[in-house]
């Protein structure tokens, strides 16, 4: 029986993902302790042989506001609701602090470090599917993502992580023509269905999922999957952050060996992902999870039943896989 496939993408976005909801001076700690965690999950990646896609806000890129501006879309969103747009958002901060808005250092860092694929999450943390949005301001900020990427880090952008997992069939046409090779895409189920459109309901099934199974199957088989404009590469779980005080922490780490271990059964591929920003509360906490999950993907690696890869990687086995088909 074949290898298992994992990969693993992390949104990092640190404010950016955030800026619509929370004040950036209340969380000025949370983030000071995001960016000190980052380093030590690079170092775990290395450590257990973890290759994983990180989905980066291109606005992050930047090393200060003169370049953000520098390098900011040609077509900016012109939402109906200003607050989702994190560009009118910057313009009215560049008077106040940084801290989690510019990390150069550590885009640098995940690109230095072996097996790491830096990847988009779009120029400005674009929301697909509000009102408002159009595809041509999307495409110019793809753009702009791709050549801060370029321009400062020489790295060609393949992947790509829609905000708030947003888009609908018309982005993906939009995506491929910017340059991009695969997206991450929900899981088929009906409670992770048109993000944009929340319910109380969604998120209770979202949220039981984690713990006991509501959903359909969470692997698949990369040679199914839909690649035509681009390859859509489902997620399959959600890493969630330690709680204190939960009597469910362990049974969500539990849920998710389980099914990589059912994976591994149907020689399938599982895509794990999380924020890396959602280690600022509890960091000691979440990095011993992270570790103590990784060192069991790493026994399963060592046992010849696992591979990890990319989202870059994915697309080159799916294109394989379907040209010996």
């Amino acid at each position: 029986m074949s290898k298992a496939d994992l990969i693993i993408s992390l949104d990092f976005e640190l404010h950016w993902g955030r800026f619509d909801k929370y004040d950036l001076r209340d969380y000025q700690e949370y983030y000071t302790n995001a960016l000190d965690c980052l380093p030590r999950i690079l170092d775990l990646f290395e450590r257990y042989s973890i290759r994983a896609t990180w989905a980066t806000v291109g606005m992050l890129m930047a090393e200060n506001w003169e370049e953000w501006n520098e390098y900011a879309p040609e077509i900016q969103p012109d939402f109906c609701e200003k607050k989702y747009s994190a560009v009118e958002w910057g313009r009215q901060q560049m008077k106040n602090g940084s801290l989690g808005l510019f990390a150069p250092e550590m885009v640098n860092r995940i690109r230095l470090t072996p097996g790491q694929e830096l990847a988009s999450h779009t120029f400005s943390h674009f929301f697909t599917a509000v009102q408002g949005s159009t595809l041509s301001a999307f495409e110019s900020d793809l753009r702009a993502c791709r050549t801060i990427a370029k321009s400062k880090y020489g790295v060609d952008l393949e992947s790509l992580v829609f905000p708030r997992n947003q888009y609908y069939p018309e982005v993906f046409n939009v995506a491929a023509k910017a340059g991009f090779s695969a997206v991450r895409t929900n899981p088929s189920d009906w409670f992770w269905k048109e993000t944009a459109h929340e319910s109380l309901l969604k998120k209770i099934f979202r949220t039981g999922d984690t713990l006991f199974p509501l959903g359909k199957n969470t692997c698949f088989n990369l040679g199914d999957l839909e690649s035509e404009p681009i390859l859509q590469l489902p997620s399959s779980r959600l890493l969630r952050p330690y709680r204190k005080g939960s009597i469910f922490n362990g049974r969500r780490i539990s849920r998710i060996k389980g099914e990589l271990e059912n994976a591994c059964i149907e020689g399938k591929c599982y895509h794990l992902w999380w924020h890396p920003h959602n280690f600022g509360h509890f960091p000691e906490e979440n990095l011993a999870i992270l570790e103590d999950l990784l060192i069991f993907i790493h026994e399963l690696m060592e046992s010849n039943r696992l591979q990890s890869i990319s989202m870059k990687d994915a697309s080159a086995l799916n294109q394989k896989i379907n040209l010996e088909k």
